[in-house]
Formats: C-alpha cells, sequence, structure tokens
C-alpha cells in the first residue's frame, strides 16, 4: 500500500488513508433503499411544511385586507366586528348604494 499521506485542509484528522479502503461508516448504516424513503419522506415534510407558511401568509394577507375594509365600512355599534362573508356582502350593497346616489344625482 502507497504511505500515508497529510491531509491539505485545516482541520483535519492527520493522515489521509491509504487509496482503494473504504472510509469507516460508509458501508453501515440503513440500506440505500431505506435511505431514500427516509429522504422522500424529509422533502416531503420540508414541502408540506412550506405549503403551510404559505397558506398561513395568504389567511394573515386576507384578513388584514378585511380588517381594513371593515375600517371604513359605517356599521352600527362600531364595536361590532362583521364576519368575512357580512364584511364583503355590506362593501357590496354600500358600493351599490354610492353608486345609485351618483346617478341619481
Amino acid at each position: 500500500a502507497p504511505p500515508a499521506r497529510p491531509v491539505e485542509a485545516a482541520g483535519g484528522r492527520g493522515l489521509r488513508r491509504a487509496e482503494g479502503k473504504r472510509r469507516p461508516g460508509r458501508s453501515r448504516g440503513a440500506p440505500r433503499a431505506a435511505r431514500t424513503a427516509e429522504t422522500a419522506q424529509r422533502i416531503k415534510r420540508s414541502r408540506r411544511l412550506k405549503a403551510n407558511n404559505r397558506e398561513r401568509n395568504r389567511m394573515h394577507n386576507l384578513n388584514a385586507a378585511l380588517d381594513a375594509l371593515r375600517d371604513v365600512l359605517p356599521t352600527f355599534p362600531e364595536d361590532a366586528k362583521l364576519t368575512k362573508i357580512e364584511t364583503l356582502r355590506f362593501a357590496h350593497n354600500y358600493i351599490w348604494a354610492l353608486t345609485e346616489t351618483l346617478r341619481l344625482a
């Protein structure tokens, strides 16, 4: 076997193993199919977490927009919070009423 050579990278483990020998731990562990399944599960979970984050952000943006719409709609009493569908229906009817007022004026 060829003589061992010093490792060039900083923080190396000392001497490099002779060419042709396997690193310890490479042949041990789960079979390739199991590692592939684990990797697939990890990727699937990562994608699900990202999709959940996108949906959470989308809902936060939608709720913020509805809150802003509620702020400009005249509601009585003022402390009553309209539901999402009530807010949209009220806004639709309010815009229609304002349009009719302008049309008749």
